[in-house]
């Protein structure tokens, strides 16, 4: 019909979403997510996301993306808290030496060199946009 009004898109349509017309009801054709494990950093950047920015959110959980985001986050941020330990441990001369010699200061080392590393994962992965 050349004439027809045509209404204006909802959210889920402009994100891509598609509907099936059963009778007089319009059903989402929604697929479920493979979800992976996620752990501690992704659920951290799930939380920022859909607290601080729930557009970009809506949009990849409507997408099909915001899994595989926030495994990849969590996997990238497990690998990067590794890195920087192991670097700031080398330049502060934390070593197994030290474990041996004097397992206290080990431990308050490689805590506040944990602190630090999580910090900046915090700035550079999980609270960035």
């Amino acid at each position: 019909m050349g004439g027809m009004i045509h209404e204006k898109q909802s959210f889920f349509e402009q994100s891509g979403g598609t509907y099936t017309q059963v009778g007089d009801v319009l059903i989402p054709n929604l697929t479920v997510e493979e979800t992976k494990p996620i752990g501690r950093w992704g659920h951290m950047r799930r939380r920022y996301l859909r607290e601080h920015h729930p557009a970009v959110y809506s949009n990849m959980l409507l997408g099909g993306t915001l899994y595989q985001h926030l495994a990849e986050i969590d996997k990238a941020a497990d690998e990067r808290i590794n890195l920087i330990t192991k670097q700031l441990a080398d330049k502060r001369g934390i070593t197994e030496k030290v474990k041996s010699a004097n397992q206290l200061l080990w431990v308050q080392e490689m805590n506040s060199i944990r602190a630090s590393a999580e910090e900046t994962i915090l700035a550079e992965l999980i609270y960035a946009l």
